[in-house]
């Protein structure tokens, strides 16, 4: 088996948070060994260069691009065409691993595994699960159920109750979803019930009691007001999604229950002028906030909110927003592969990890001109994008 070298450059320790001068040898789809002087078959000058872990995206939906676009007027298929490009592109920006927070099915998951389209490694939730009214469920006062995206590969998400709860998270299951996605409140886009709480305390401790019976899936919630984060915490959700109006006793109660915070900053940060600017400044005080009480922070983009060749600006969000560069990409990375509970395959440049490298140009941590910076992908130790 062939030994590829990446020779004569620098890595950043994720766990340290420094920077060192070193090689890297990969075989086959694994880094073998991390230090000076090794030899290998091929070789890769990484002179004057950065290597770091592939990027993980925990929050992003790589096949609504074209769909938000026009429902009505679109075949099926496109949803699962248009996530080809977009997969191409979160590739070649270093993005290795996502966690598809809605819209991809099993079947594009399995494309990608087998090659048939290049992109990231998809982790995927199938529909994003909800009470009556919730955003999940498409319904038009003119004609009723309007669903844009039923099959038998993305199962009805709509339920009531503690016994529904259950149901669709078998559902989902049994259609071959990773995660559960729940939405507890209204939306920021369609500007209605962001401070709602839209399940009880027993639904949701039911979605996750149901889902960790079912293979130990986490449960995902799409949370911005404070009294349901709060709620999804209290009843074991591993993530909170957005979070933008967290409060005290909201990141208290995560940081207790060791829930996680995907802040999707692009949503607020990105285009201050399509949202308000009170919802810009709470979102980064809800950071903030969740950063001094010990809330584990993974990045996620919430795109296509914006483009998904945006997607390395959530970085350089979550820098300014009091993470600092190094815990910027600690959170695109190696955190980010906690929260999947993957850190023991990747996230981090080590022997025995998977070979997910981004090579950039110069050695500093500065994320604000990181997909400028890129000269090299590698997922799995094959080269994926650049020359």
């Amino acid at each position: 088996m062939t030994r590829t070298l990446f020779a004569s450059g620098s890595v950043f320790d994720v766990v340290s948070g420094e920077v060192w001068g070193t090689d890297v040898v990969v075989e086959g789809n694994r880094i073998v060994a991390v230090g000076r002087g090794l030899d290998g078959d091929e070789v890769v000058d990484c002179s004057g260069s950065l290597l770091v872990p592939g990027f993980i995206d925990c929050h992003t939906h790589v096949g609504l691009t074209e769909t938000m676009k026009d429902s009505f007027g679109l075949a099926r298929s496109v949803r699962p065409l248009s996530a080809v490009p977009v997969l191409r592109t979160l590739l070649g920006l270093g993005i290795t691993t996502v966690r598809d927070a809605w819209g991809a099915d099993a079947g594009m998951r399995l494309a990608v595994e087998r090659g048939w389209i290049e992109g990231p490694e998809i982790l995927v939730s199938l529909r994003q699960v909800c009470t009556t009214g919730g955003i999940g469920d498409h319904w038009s006062p003119r004609v009723g159920d309007v669903d844009f995206f039923g099959d038998p590969a993305m199962p009805e998400p709509v339920f009531d109750g503690p016994v529904e709860a259950r149901a669709v998270v078998r559902r989902m299951v049994r259609a071959g979803a990773d995660w559960i996605k729940v939405t507890a409140t209204g939306s920021m886009k369609l500007a209605r019930g962001v401070h709602d709480v839209q399940l009880t305390p027993g639904e949701m401790a039911a979605l996750v009691d149901e889902a960790t019976r079912q293979g130990g899936r986490g449960v995902m919630v799409h949370a911005h007001g404070a009294r349901a984060a709060e709620m999804a915490a209290r009843a074991g959700a591993r993530s909170v999604e957005h979070g933008t109006y967290l409060d005290e006793a909201a990141v208290g109660a995560m940081a207790e229950a060791g829930t996680w915070l995907v802040p999707t900053l692009s949503v607020s940060q990105s285009a201050p002028d399509q949202v308000p600017a009170e919802a810009a400044e709470a979102h980064r005080r809800a950071v903030k906030l969740a950063v001094d009480a010990g809330v584990p922070i993974a990045m996620g983009t919430d795109n296509p909110v914006r483009p998904h060749g945006e997607a390395l600006r959530e970085i350089a969000h979550l820098s300014a927003a009091g993470l600092g560069h190094v815990g910027a990409l600690r959170a695109a990375t190696i955190d980010a592969a906690r929260l999947l509970r993957l850190q023991d395959d990747r996230g981090e440049i080590a022997a025995g990890k998977r070979a997910d490298l981004v090579l950039l140009s110069g050695v500093g941590l500065d994320p604000a001109t990181l997909e400028s910076r890129i000269r090299g992908v590698w997922r799995g130790g094959r080269r994926v994008a650049g020359g």
